[in-house]
């Protein structure tokens, strides 16, 4: 049986490039089978990687640890960068001054260690080592007048609101109107002004910042607002970094309200006395001397008499 030919369905043909396959097909037609240039050069060129749900997953991870670590490290230089940015701020307030608030801040510094050498300088019931601080705040402002002065010192009180709780404070002013031109200058004498900012659950960078206050602050009004605006950011930003909440009296508004509400300025100073707790036969006591009111008013108006002597006769 010469010339028998098998015939391969089209479908089950592999068709190599050298084919010159024109469309027209012919059974006597055999093709060339060339597996290595189809098949095996088919799987060389697909060189794709299998994709799968773990796969994905894993990449998936990776990504975001990557854009955490990128996050967290923005965070800290952004948080090294505000805090380098208020002790710059805070610096450059304080240290900048006026010769009135130097002449203020010299005498108030004298004064208070005149009253740390003081045994007892209190005229009320408590007993105070260099004095409380009512006491200490009265001869403050008693040597402030009598340096020339015009000190007082000033009860400011605030009713609650929505956002701001009630409360008042006590402090030390000078009110000056040396200067025409500038006009009237107001100086705030704070005897506890760091403990005003300090916050038991503070960072470590808000409680640095806050250690460079001083303890005694003495400067203008502006000035103090300046410093406020400063702490209370600071305190903000490190509420929101501990992920707490910041209390209404730790606000900006609340900070303020304790030397711009004026209401009440009292400039008579009683002269302060030290009291005497025991009796020691050996030590001095001052006592306050006390007048009778009806002594008083027999002395003021009551005529002079004149003194007579009347003859005593002795009856047996």
């Amino acid at each position: 049986m010469g010339g028998a030919t098998t015939r391969i369905p089209m479908s089950h043909r592999v068709l190599s490039p050298s084919d010159n396959y024109s469309g027209d097909y012919n059974p006597n037609d055999q093709p060339v089978v060339q597996l290595s240039g189809s098949i095996f050069g088919f799987l060389e060129d697909d060189t794709t990687p299998l994709s799968s749900p773990e796969t994905d997953w894993f990449h998936e991870i990776e990504d975001e640890e990557e854009e955490d670590e990128s996050e967290k490290t923005e965070r800290t230089e952004d948080m090294i960068k505000f805090w380098e940015t208020q002790h710059q701020n805070l610096h450059a307030t304080l240290f900048r001054t006026t010769s009135l608030e130097s002449k203020i801040r010299t005498r108030t510094k004298e004064v208070l260690k005149e009253l740390d050498m003081a045994d007892n300088v209190c005229s009320c019931s408590r007993r105070v080592s260099g004095g409380c601080r009512t006491c200490r705040m009265r001869e403050i402002c008693r040597q402030l007048q009598n340096s020339g002065h015009n000190s007082a010192i000033c009860k400011s009180k605030w009713k609650s609101s929505s956002d701001l709780p009630s409360g008042e404070h006590t402090y030390i002013d000078v009110i000056d109107n040396s200067n025409r031109k500038k006009g009237e200058a107001r100086v705030i004498v704070e005897l506890e002004f760091r403990g005003q900012f300090e916050m038991k659950k503070g960072s470590e960078e808000y409680n640095g910042l806050v250690s460079k206050l001083p303890e005694v602050f003495i400067g203008k009004d502006e000035r103090l607002l300046a410093v406020i605006k400063i702490v209370s950011n600071a305190a903000k930003r490190c509420m929101k970094e501990k992920k707490m909440h910041l209390g209404p009296w730790r606000k900006q508004r609340y900070m303020e309200a304790k030397w711009l509400r004026v209401v009440e300025r009292t400039t008579s100073m009683p002269m302060i006395e030290p009291l005497a707790v025991e009796r020691d036969p050996t030590r001095v006591v001052r006592t306050r001397a006390r007048a009778s009111m009806l002594t008083m008013d027999l002395h003021d108006n009551l005529p002079k008499m004149s003194t007579y002597m009347i003859p005593v006769v002795e009856v047996l």
